[in-house]
């Protein structure tokens, strides 16, 4: 696994962050190892070539 040097910062409503946290122990996975994943298959998805960038999205963040 690559060195993490790099970090988020995002605003979420309490109540969502609070579910999502018990939810992930639930399971028994740390958060931020979910969305690591979550972001890791979202760019696969949007852009399954490396080297490329990933196709934009419009103001709906739809795919154009």
């Amino acid at each position: 696994m690559q060195r993490k040097d790099a970090g988020m910062r995002i605003r979420i409503e309490r109540d969502l962050r609070d579910t999502f946290v018990e939810v992930c122990r639930s399971q028994d996975l740390a958060a931020s190892e979910v969305l690591r994943e979550f972001m890791l298959r979202y760019v696969q998805h949007l852009n399954p070539q490396p080297g490329q960038l990933p196709l934009p999205l419009n103001s709906d963040n739809k795919l154009e």
